[in-house]
């Protein structure tokens, strides 16, 4: 996603807030309505926070799902993550969601 786009226009909240809540371990809408309030006004921006959350790097379009068996196959840094997968191979900005996915391995 380029830049930093608004997500929920109810609440303010931004893509980076969002990507900043997985960080932190938000894996699933409810999880970001706690954390950031997104979602929780009319709720027209659930379908675009589903699809942030599905993605962990959008350089290589590699989904949450991917880097979660990687780790669960073994993968256990960014670095044997980003030769399983792609993602954090590019740009980096996803090496910190991908560390706190082995971290919490999900």
């Amino acid at each position: 996603m380029a830049g930093n786009q608004m997500i929920c226009f109810c609440k303010q909240v931004d893509y980076i807030t969002i990507r900043k809540a997985m960080i932190e371990g938000a894996r699933t809408v409810e999880e970001i309505k706690e954390m950031t309030g997104a979602g929780t006004g009319c709720g027209r921006c659930i379908p675009e926070i589903e699809k942030i959350l599905a993605s962990v790097c959008g350089c290589t379009q590699t989904s949450l799902e991917s880097v979660v068996n990687a780790v669960k196959d073994g993968a256990d840094t960014v670095e044997k993550v980003g030769e399983v997968t792609g993602a954090g191979t590019r740009c980096g900005r996803c090496k910190a969601l991908i560390q706190n996915v082995i971290d919490l391995k999900k």
